[in-house]
């Protein structure tokens, strides 16, 4: 594992964008829980990007989500409907990740649902120059709908417990605490447990950033794990 500061964390994930080699728009997933900062980090990642020069479309799992009347037909604090019913997958692969993958046009919508509005979206269609990095947030990226679509891979680890906090202060203002902590313990935290059981993203993570502390982050490579685990069986 390698510890550093925050700034040292970004410039290795864009490093690592740097190093890919394709053919059509590096696509990017930033996975993680519910309150872990992956969209803080999504959002610092795409601005070194374009200080860089590099094109980059920000796109996020909220807005591949089904209309609120499909979201639920297990119950509001269900844990397998949050993993089952609550994104649009065949959408996402669509109007977005095949487009911007080997083969694809290249042509791409960012969206296809407003949560504020819970309202379905058609937002135009763009061209994405080749060289693009499309930098995409959100939960459950690695499940099997969508693994084999990233380029990259990053997932965002932090304590399950310690998102519940940060839920907390995030949501003060339009939840209780009580509110929050429901939605969390019953729906959130064991969603996630589920993912991690059955896609076993970790694993299949190129990156994972461990963001309990997200000023002082700890990161390892794929290629350093395998690296424990040889000299482990030594």
């Amino acid at each position: 594992m390698v510890h550093g500061t925050r700034d040292e964390l970004i410039g290795r994930l864009a490093e690592a964008v740097g190093a890919i080699a394709v053919a059509h728009p590096t696509r990017v997933a930033i996975d993680g829980p519910p309150a872990t900062g992956k969209t803080t980090l999504a959002d610092e990642l795409a601005a070194v990007l374009r200080q860089q020069g590099r094109d980059v479309v920000r796109a996020t799992i909220d807005d591949f989500l089904f209309p609120r009347a499909q979201r639920y037909p297990r119950g509001e604090y269900s844990a397998e409907g949050c993993y089952y019913d609550t994104h649009d997958y065949d959408a996402l692969n669509r109007v977005l990740l095949d487009p911007l993958g080997p083969g694809g046009d290249r042509r791409f919508q960012p969206a296809v649902y407003d949560r504020a509005a819970d309202a379905v979206l058609s937002p135009p269609v763009t061209t994405a120059p080749t060289g693009a990095v499309l930098v995409f947030d959100g939960v459950f990226l690695m499940r099997p709908e969508l693994i084999d679509r990233w380029d990259l891979r990053i997932f965002v680890s932090t304590a399950l417990e310690k998102t519940v906090d940060r839920a907390v202060i995030r949501e003060e203002r339009v939840s209780t605490r009580a509110d929050v902590e429901r939605r969390w313990r019953e729906r959130y935290i064991p969603s996630q447990q589920l993912y991690l059981a059955m896609a076993h993203p970790t694993q299949r993570a190129n990156i994972v950033v461990h963001n309990d502390e997200p000023q002082r982050p700890v990161w390892e490579t794929a290629r350093q794990r395998e690296s424990e685990v040889l000299t482990a069986g030594e």
